[in-house]
């Protein structure tokens, strides 16, 4: 009896009861997002984030230059419009050109492909890379539309300000804010170390505009 039943015992069977259709779809969603190649954001996030610190760095660093040199109210705003202006534009041009160039390229290849002669598989994987060919268009207007936030910035921040002294702290005050905030922003879409590439951005930004209003004060101060 006790030889019979040890050998039951030990010749049963613990199966692990099967995995149901909830855990198996929330356990596949987990797996997708940990394997989503955050590349494909590279195009319109370079577009984005370059433009927005552009604006942000070149047109305060323009009032800076100016406010080195003369306190008035007025002539910083309208450097610092001008530089909206003219940075969005080149922006958005140059955006356009270089991203065409590469669609170009990218384009030149898929034709010199099919003239190879590829069978039917390599020629649907053709169709899915023209899926994914970057937009010049869409890449100029992010280029331009950042640039014109980050400008915003310094313009808004030295707008309601009269005081020379309390308008370039604000100025300042108000881009390094922006920098962080852009720099953190850029880290977090793209999954890369948020501190290091927010403290990249503030310190380039900061010495974009020493050096302007530095240079600046010293040739208004030689007469030149």
């Amino acid at each position: 009896m006790e030889t019979t039943n040890g050998a039951s015992f030990n010749n049963q069977k613990f199966t692990i009861p099967p995995m149901n259709d909830v855990e198996q779809q929330t356990s596949m969603e987990i797996e997708a997002k940990d394997d989503f190649n955050y590349s494909k954001r590279s195009q319109w996030l370079r577009a984005a984030v370059l433009g927005a610190n552009d604006g942000l760095v070149s047109t305060a660093s323009l009032m800076m230059g100016v406010g080195a040199v003369k306190q008035d109210i007025k002539a910083m705003i309208l450097t610092g419009f001008a530089g909206l202006v003219a940075g969005a534009c080149s922006m958005a041009i140059g955006e356009f050109v270089s991203v065409y160039s590469q669609l170009d390229i990218e384009l030149a290849q898929i034709k010199r492909d099919k003239q190879r002669g590829e069978n039917r598989e390599t020629e649907e994987e053709n169709e899915g890379e023209k899926e994914s060919l970057p937009n010049p268009l869409q890449a100029a207007a992010a280029s331009a539309l950042s640039f014109s936030v980050g400008a915003m910035v310094p313009l808004l921040a030295a707008s309601f300000v009269r005081e020379y002294q309390v308008r370039l702290g604000v100025v300042i005050g108000a881009v390094s804010l922006a920098l962080l905030v852009f720099g953190w922003l850029g880290a977090v879409l793209g999954k890369a170390p948020t501190v290091r590439s927010a403290v990249r951005v503030l310190v380039g930004g900061w010495l974009a505009m020493a050096v302007t209003f530095g240079l600046t004060k010293l040739i208004g101060s030689s007469g030149l």
